[in-house]
Formats: C-alpha cells, structure tokens, sequence
C-alpha cells in the first residue's frame, strides 16, 4: 500500500469531483477536480525543474490556493515540502535555505529578498507565486505533463518545519508521511467531522495548524472550506452562517469579542471552535462562550508531534485545560516540580528527527523512545492536561513559536548593550509577548529599531527597559521569573496604553 499521504487523502476525496474545495471571499470557487488537476500538474514543473522525491522545496508565499495545490504537488511528487514564513527577514532565509539546501525556490514576485538569498545559496531553479496565484510557476503549469503519484513509505519525509531551540538555533523538524496522516486521520476521527461539515479557514498555511491540521483533515473529509487569505474579524463573522467548524488561535477569538456583530445568531450553524498554539486566557474562554453559546475546544500540540492532546466534542470543556492525550498518544509526566512535570510523548505523530542534527535529536529522546517535550503541564483527577510553563524558556506569540534567546542574541551584539534578558508576558490579543529587560548605555527606541531590521515582527518584545543589573541566583542563573514579577505593573501600563 503506498503510505504517500497525498495518496490516503486523494482516496477521500468525494465522489463528485465537481464538489467544492475552496470557496474564496470574492465568490470564486476551486473544485477537488481543479485543486487535483492543478497539483498533478505542479508536480510536474517541479520534476521538470530538477526536484527528485526526497529533495526539498522550500516555498516563501502568500496564502492562496494555488498555494495549497503546491503543497499538494509536493507530496504527490514525493518531494519535501519546506514552507517559510513569510514575515522572515533576508538573515533568517539564508539560514533556512543554506541549511535545507533545497532543489527548488518558490517565492514571491515581488520579493527581492527570497531572489536574492535563492542566488547567495545557489538554489539551482527558483520560481514565483503571487497572492493572486500568477508567476513563473503558474505558467510553466499551464504547459506541464500529469505527475504521478510517487510511492513512499511510511517513514519518508513529507515535510520539514524549522522551530528554534532555546540556544537560538533553528532546527528543521522532520515530518514523515506517516506522521502527518496518522495525526489528521485521528483528529479527523475525534473531532466528529460530519459529510456535512464546512471549514472556516483564516489561519496562514507555512505552519502546522493552518497547514497539517486544518488542510488535512478538512481533505480527509472531502468538504467544502471557506477560504480567507487572512483573519479579518469582520470578514469571518460575515462568513460563520456559512460554516459549522472553525480553528483558530487565541488572537482570532479576542478580536472577535470585540465585534459588536459577534453574536450568538450569527454562530447558529457552527458545531466547533477549535483554538491552540497559544495559551487562551480563562477570561476569553468565559466570554466567548457567554456571547456565542460556544464553548472553545482547546488541544496542544507542537511541530514535533503535531497535535498531541484535545477536548473532546462530546465532553464538557473547561477553560486552562487541552483535553486528554490522542487515542495513539502515550503520554507521561517526567521532572516534576509542584505536582507538575514535563511532558513526554511516544505516537506515530511524533517526528522522524532533526535536519541533519543526530546529536540534538538523540538528546531530546528519553533511552526508551519518549520524545522531550520542554512543555510542563499537570494532569486533573480527570485526566485532562492543564500547560504550566515551558522547561525550554519558549513562549507563543500570535500562534508562532519565540524563543528568547534567538532575540537576546541579537540584543546582546548591539552598541551599548552589555546584557539581556527577554521573558513572555501575558498579551490579551497574542496570548504572549516579549518583554526585554537590558543592561548598559544603550536607548531601548535604538534596539527596538534595529530589531525591527533583523526579526520577524512577531518576534521583536513589545516592550524594552532598562536596568542595573539582572537578578540572578547562586549559581549565576538569571531569574526570569523574578523579571516577570518585578517587571508586571510598567508591562500591565504599556499594554493599557497599546
């Protein structure tokens, strides 16, 4: 049997080919037969362009669905697919494409940034796709032969995902096609999804949630999306009759309760909101689910494992908890501290290993297989997971991964700065934002500004201070957790204020 995940969602496709897959804002509607047709062709460009099954193709695009036949094209073709957000600057895409050292470059064509570096790295075929679906690789498809679909196991990698680690280096996840087919095929399973059901889709496609769990499983079911190229709350309010599941991070249902037209009439048809990537505060949960009659169902996952556990639908839900371990989960507390402990994992979801770093993946294994989460998290008398904190000093901001030593990296290297320390603080429309508390002569508008040219914005603090020195402990340590505490009253003023 060809474990090729295209293969196991194309077999659920439905039956009438003419059945919609995306229907767009504007009315336009893309059928399973065009975004099958389309893929099959794409495929084809990329084998014409060099790709071999196993070569990565990395692709920095905007979100359209085009974009989602490309993904498509790659597994077909058996080629590892490589998003890339598109909000990362010219230093962090030359880390990625140096390291993944992919066959084939798609990008924007209005970006000279991804041109550039695809030419630094020597990428041997670079194409564009624009927001409006045109570019080199569209017009190459117009002429290209069917590709067929490649036979891969299990085991092959589908997908890499970089996630930074705490010492700041990124890290390619690799994801197999067994991986990603056994998590969407559980969730599928345990969401309930109904012949009938229809996907409201707002989140960005080059990460798991929007990408893995919202795609696949919505392709598993062989249903109808609504598809938007961003959140836009007006919009998808515009859109909810229409619709009976959503996924979204905690972002998305706070700027909903702030729409006078969110209403418990207009949510009517809606079966499940599904919310992770970020903590969602307890006030959001309660609100929401006060004007809507819905109550959010959370689940926790990560781009090693995808999702690992949920809510469930036919379970009451409460607020600060993501559910019980999936069916195919095994899941264990290690360290523990305060009845709490790191999560550990062993799944068919988890990941394969990291890009080209045996050593990191070797270390982030326990000796009898259980994959090192960082996360803790304690387990109610019921069995659901509360999250407590992360062991790997990572916070969530918007539903993207930070890691604060990838930012104080950058912040220690500036004039001025003798040393820094960045902590997540609690952020009513991200969930999580960073503070930078630094040490020297240097302005924090200065720093600020010179982020601004070497990150991502969602990666940049919201807010910089000064101070002497940083608390420390016996053994050298500096203490976040005292810089959380010491630091709340300017952190609660600015945000007020912003």
């Amino acid at each position: 049997m060809n474990a090729n995940l295209f293969a196991q969602l194309r077999a659920r496709f439905p039956q009438d080919p003419a059945a919609p897959l995306m229907v767009l804002r504007d009315g336009r509607t893309y059928t399973y037969r065009q975004i099958d047709a389309l893929s099959a062709r794409l495929a084809g460009v990329l084998a014409a362009a060099g790709a071999v099954p196993g070569e990565r193709i990395a692709v920095q695009v905007e979100k359209s669905p085009q974009a989602v036949a490309l993904y498509l094209a790659c597994l077909r073709g058996g080629f590892v697919y490589l998003p890339l957000n598109a909000a990362y600057r010219d230093d962090e895409l030359e880390y990625f494409i140096a390291d993944a050292q992919p066959s084939v470059v798609i990008g924007d064509p209005a970006s000279a940034q991804i041109a550039d570096v695809t030419a630094r790295c020597k990428v041997p075929s670079f194409l564009t796709l624009d927001a409006a679906g045109k570019g080199s690789l569209m017009e190459r498809a117009n002429g290209a032969a069917d590709h067929p679909i490649a036979e891969q196991h299990a085991s092959d990698v589908a997908a890499i995902l970089y996630s930074s680690g705490t010492t700041g280096q990124p890290k390619g996840v690799m994801l197999s096609h067994g991986n990603l087919s056994s998590n969407a095929l559980t969730l599928h399973k345990l969401w309930q999804f109904r012949p009938d059901d229809v996907l409201l889709h707002a989140l960005p496609i080059f990460h798991t949630h929007g990408l893995f769990v919202a795609l696949n499983t919505t392709l598993l079911n062989g249903t109808a999306m609504l598809f938007h190229p961003k959140f836009n709350a007006e919009d998808v309010i515009a859109d909810l009759p229409r619709a009976s599941v959503m996924m979204g991070v905690p972002t998305f249902y706070v700027r909903l309760l702030k729409s006078p037209a969110f209403t418990a009439d207009v949510c009517k048809s809606m079966r499940l909101f599904i919310s992770g990537s970020a903590p969602l505060l307890e006030e959001t949960f309660t609100e929401f689910q006060r004007r809507s009659g819905h109550a959010i169902l959370e689940r926790y996952g990560m781009t090693e494992a995808g999702m690992i556990t949920s809510a469930r639908p036919d379970q009451p839900r409460r607020a600060n908890t993501v559910g019980w371990p999936l069916p195919d989960v095994t899941l264990r507390l290690g360290k523990r501290d305060d009845e709490a402990g790191e999560i550990e994992i062993k799944g068919p979801n988890v990941f394969t290993g990291y890009w080209r770093k045996p050593d990191k993946t070797a270390q982030d294994f326990t000796p009898d297989g259980f994959f090192k989460t960082g996360d803790l998290a304690r387990i109610a008398p019921d069995g659901m997971l509360s999250i407590v904190g992360r062991a790997k000093d990572m916070m969530i901001s918007g539903g993207f991964n930070v890691y604060p030593k990838e930012v104080e990296t950058l912040i220690d290297a500036l004039p001025g700065v003798e040393e820094s320390a960045v902590v997540g603080m609690p952020h009513p429309d991200f969930g999580e934002a960073g503070l930078a508390v630094i040490t020297g002569k240097a302005d924090p508008a200065t720093v600020m500004a010179a982020l601004k040219d070497k990150l991502a914005n969602y990666k940049i603090p919201k807010l910089i201070v000064t101070a002497d020195a940083l608390p420390r402990n016996a053994m050298g340590k500096v203490q976040k957790k005292e810089l959380r505490r010491i630091y709340a009253d300017a952190w609660a003023a600015h945000i007020g204020k912003n």
